[in-house]
């Protein structure tokens, strides 16, 4: 099992932005997609974000042109810069690792978007 620590979560004003980090504990990173996933509240989780092995990258709707994911595979660090928020970005981030059909999931870092 993968363990990913995320960090970088806060409080900020609506057009603002942050920069989500998660932190993966193997070398397995490297093969693995990382993707960025967040829960409301009284909603279910939902994608946010993706980016494969290879650099490929996929975005929810509501995101593209404001989030951008990216990796560092010698830090085992994947990204997740989130730009002109709104408040309804307003949930938790969890960070997930997918390989060979197994999941591992971060504890998750809150993020706050007031209007």
């Amino acid at each position: 099992q993968v363990q990913l620590v995320e960090s970088g979560g806060g409080w900020v004003q609506a057009g603002g932005s942050l920069r989500l980090s998660c932190a993966a504990s193997r070398s397995i990173f490297i093969a693995a997609t990382m993707g960025w996933y967040r829960q409301a509240p009284g909603k279910q989780r939902e994608l946010v974000a993706t980016i494969g092995s290879g650099g490929y990258t996929n975005y929810e709707d509501s995101v593209k042109g404001r989030f951008t994911i990216s990796r560092d595979n010698a830090k085992n660090t994947v990204y997740l810069q989130m730009n002109s928020l709104k408040p309804e970005d307003t949930a938790v981030y969890y960070c997930a690792s997918t390989l060979g059909g197994l999941r591992s999931w971060g504890q998750g870092t809150q993020v706050t978007v007031s209007s």
